[in-house]
């Protein structure tokens, strides 16, 4: 199974003052376990990056970078998929779906991949089944 693993999830499972943090670890292991293939962004992993550091701080931020990164498929945004990725934020015209929302949906698509890892209910809203 190819899973998409978006922010939210990321974010939730490393920090344990989430509302979503144990089902975000429950869910991960799980991922794990089954060896799904799991699939993100770089963008992804910059807004998770920035994220990690400015909340949880820099030992946090190492953690996730020795302990979660090598686990993940990065698919390289490239300046085409970047451009498309503006232009179908501008196009939704909905303030909260933000340019690296829209990239991730256009890599699915592009990817084949039907199922996502997120808490972020614009996956669902885009045709996505989301876990957990």
């Amino acid at each position: 199974m190819t899973v998409f693993v978006d922010t939210s999830a990321l974010y939730a499972a490393a920090d344990g003052n989430d509302s979503a943090c144990r089902r975000a670890v429950a869910t991960w292991t799980d991922l794990l376990e089954q060896n799904a293939t799991l699939v993100t962004t770089n963008y992804i992993l910059l807004e998770t990056s920035a994220l990690i550091q400015h909340r949880l701080g820099l030992a946090r931020l190492q953690a996730f970078h020795q302990d979660v990164f090598p686990l993940l498929s990065v698919e390289w945004v490239t300046p085409d998929r970047h451009r498309s990725g503006v232009e179908a934020t501008l196009t939704s015209a909905r303030r909260q779906l933000s340019v690296v929302d829209c990239i991730s949906f256009q890599t699915m698509r592009e990817l084949g991949i039907h199922t996502a890892f997120a808490f972020d209910t614009h996956f669902r809203q885009q045709g996505f089944r989301c876990i957990p």
